[in-house]
């Protein structure tokens, strides 16, 4: 029978790969072992019936011609792609690895031992899996720093919760603020939403460092310096105390703000973020206006303006604006971080087997794998030297900062490394033993969401490629050859959820399967907090408690400011780095198929005119681009949707896509960030010259 004459179904999926989406789909089956196109649900209030080109495409990962089928034990060198593999059978690499683990946890101590993984998988059962195996057997634990955990802090320190304004009252907004964001490239449905309230007159305002696909679409682009969003914040501020437009009412009854507030902000005038932002003074003087004389204004909170060293400080600057305003009063006013803190009836402890963690275990900053494996004192603390990785659902030799030293800690003759991965991704060519892994059409899991409201279950649409096996599977059988008895490691993937899911009282796995999702969100006085915020004295915090975020060296001011601990450009090294996400790219996924190879082309350096000029060089001419960590080399591409001292890399790309094989994150600092860790991967000054 041909293709074409086969009977299509749709079946309902969720998208794994997007934390602020998680995205509803409607997945088109064509047999027991093919898919087809990717849908939007249109049953999905929030989602609407529209998802990213990459996911629409996701085909063309299930069925990629490179994807691993086997179990593979390395015969050559590190690095060498499948080259340096051969095929072995499953009981015979786990048998090898249970057999290795156990050995360098008789020889060095179990903390030895470090499962790494992060959200490849945003399901909780399967991501959740290698926590279950740590905590079983007391490897050392993982600081979970890569993404959240500055702008968590920056959000919590004014908010007090992570949570905040269903995203679907976009749609009810007069004034909608995208700040440190460029959902065109990352979270599409809320420039769904965005459309819906445009198309009744409101006006969308983005800041962003660079003219970014959603800027372009914006009535008015603050394009700011990068780490300067703080600044911002407090002169935006400013002027709205200066016209009196403030909400006083409000602010007594909702918040700490008060005099001492009020004249520290009367020292941040225009004139003073002009100098710090690289915008005017007339810009920010109207954007304040603009905003403070519409009440429903709903900002929209990227994590890109935190991802640097006082991106806490600026989180919670930005936090201040809604408050100042009162405008989470509103119906569409106030703003969204993340609801990641929404869905508190999930019990997370079979998820991540909490009852079997040993508290005295040490925690390993996975943004510092490279200091790690390199063996920094401070990192390592008084426990062993890591003698063993296993990784699930992330691809540090690239994605992590100090690339190089990464490969560099990879490299070790005596490191043992398992990767369980659908692709021969970098970091699985420098395992020992690589394990193939199942996509999330292939097997079960639940997913919560930080964009929006729904808590959703999706089950395995087809059968498993070849011989990939799920996270959950992996770490049962490791878990059983290692003398571990526990009914977490025994049950499957969907009576794991039901575990989670039953104490709070929510639906069984299955019901909330059956309902495509489930919708949690909060009413009205609680969603916009007039019924209190999320600290004990129910007041939005003006006044930020660094220390009990973490920051025990009092890098972050007290009130809303902007911290100038920044990688601030000087004459050795006078321009900024971005590193921005790529439309079609997803970290690095996505970079192996052909649709998103063909729409991104090769690395690009995006770097001003008059900087280019400055240069000698054109577009496509090479550029090396440097600082105290390293160089790499990337073709220059002049682009005028920039400050000349600004330039930006789009696109997690694999460190082979670029000249001399060295990515763009060996430029990256792997300092942890204030208040108390964090991958700092917008804040690097570098310089630069003609190649």
């Amino acid at each position: 029978m041909k293709k074409q004459d086969k009977q299509i179904t749709r079946h309902y999926a969720v998208c794994p790969h997007d934390c602020p989406s998680t995205c509803a789909l409607e997945v088109e089956k064509i047999d027991h072992r093919t898919i087809g196109r990717v849908h939007g649900s249109k049953d999905n209030t929030y989602t609407d019936g529209v998802i990213c080109a990459k996911v629409a495409r996701y085909a063309e990962r299930v069925h990629h011609p490179q994807r691993l089928r086997t179990p593979l034990k390395r015969v050559g060198a590190k690095g060498e792609g499948l080259a340096a593999f051969e095929p072995i059978g499953w009981d015979e690499a786990l048998d090898e690895v249970a057999t290795r683990f156990q050995s360098i946890t008789d020889t060095y101590g179990a903390e030895a031992v470090w499962p790494y993984f992060y959200a490849g998988t945003m399901g909780w059962a399967q991501r959740g899996a290698a926590h279950r195996l740590r905590h079983a057997l007391g490897y050392s634990g993982q600081k979970e720093t890569i993404c959240v955990a500055i702008s968590n802090a920056g959000y919590r320190a004014g908010v007090g919760a992570i949570r905040g304004v269903d995203a679907r009252e976009i749609a009810d907004s007069e004034l909608i603020v995208v700040w440190g964001g460029n959902p065109v490239h990352t979270q599409i449905n809320v420039m769904t939403h965005i459309a819906k309230a445009r198309r009744k007159g409101a006006k969308l305002v983005v800041v962003d460092p660079y003219e970014t696909p959603t800027a372009k679409q914006a009535d008015l682009h603050l394009m700011l310096k990068p780490g300067t969003d703080g600044a911002l914040a407090c002169a935006v501020m400013h002027q709205i105390l200066a016209d009196g437009l403030e909400d006083r009412d409000y602010l007594e009854a909702y918040s700490d703000f008060d005099d001492r507030i009020r004249a520290h902000l009367s020292t941040r005038t225009p004139h003073w973020a002009a100098g710090i932002t690289g915008l005017s003074e007339e810009q920010i003087i109207a954007f304040a206006r603009l905003y403070a004389e519409t009440p429903r204004s709903y900002i929209r909170l990227g994590y890109g303006f935190s991802r640097s060293r006082n991106g806490a400080s600026n989180m919670h600057a930005v936090t201040c604006l809604p408050t100042l305003v009162g405008a989470w009063k509103y119906q569409g006013g106030g703003a969204l971080y993340s609801n990641s803190e929404l869905y508190r009836d999930l019990d997370r402890t079979p998820l991540h087997g909490l009852a079997l963690r040993d508290p005295g275990v040490r925690m390993l900053d996975m943004s510092r794998i490279g200091p790690v494996l390199t063996g920094n004192p401070q990192d390592l603390g008084d426990g062993p030297p890591v003698k063993a990785l296993f990784i699930q659902n992330t691809n540090p030799v690239v994605v992590a900062p100090e690339s190089a030293r990464v490969r560099e800690g990879f490299m070790r003759d005596d490191l043992f490394v398992v990767v369980h991965e659908q692709m021969m991704t970098e970091t699985a060519a420098m395992a020992d033993i690589v394990l193939p892994a199942t996509t999330f059409l292939e097997h079960d899991d639940i997913y919560t969401a930080s964009g929006h409201t729904h808590l959703q279950v999706s089950k395995a649409i087809i059968e498993p490629f070849a011989e990939a096996r799920s996270n959950h599977w992996v770490v049962g059988e490791l878990a059983r050859r290692l003398g571990v008895q526990d009914e977490l490691f025994e049950v499957g993937a969907l009576d794991l959820v039901d575990k989670a899911l039953h104490p709070g009282g929510l639906p069984s796995a299955d019901e909330i399967h059956q309902m495509g999702g489930l919708d949690c969100s909060l009413a009205f006085e609680t969603a916009h907090f007039l019924d209190g915020f999320g600290h004990a004295d129910k007041r939005f915090h003006f006044y930020a408690d660094w220390r009990s975020l973490g920051d025990h060296d009092g890098r972050l001011p007290e009130m809303p400011d902007h911290a100038e601990i920044i990688d601030e450009a000087d004459n050795a090294c006078p321009y900024r780095l971005v590193t921005a996400p790529a439309r079609t790219f997803l970290n690095s996924s996505f970079s192996e198929t052909p649709g998103s190879q063909k729409k991104e082309g090769r690395p690009r350096l995006l770097i001003h005119p008059d900087a280019a000029h400055t240069l000698g060089v054109d577009e496509g001419d090479l550029v090396i681009i440097g600082n105290g960590a390293g160089q790499i080399r990337i073709h220059a591409a002049p682009f005028t949707g920039l400050q000349p001292g600004v330039v930006v890399v789009e696109g997690l790309w694999p460190n082979s896509a670029f000249v001399d094989g060295v990515g763009v994150n060996a430029l990256v600092s792997a300092e942890p960030a204030a208040p108390a860790g964090g991958a700092v991967f917008h804040d690097t000054k570098v310089w630069l010259r003609r190649g």
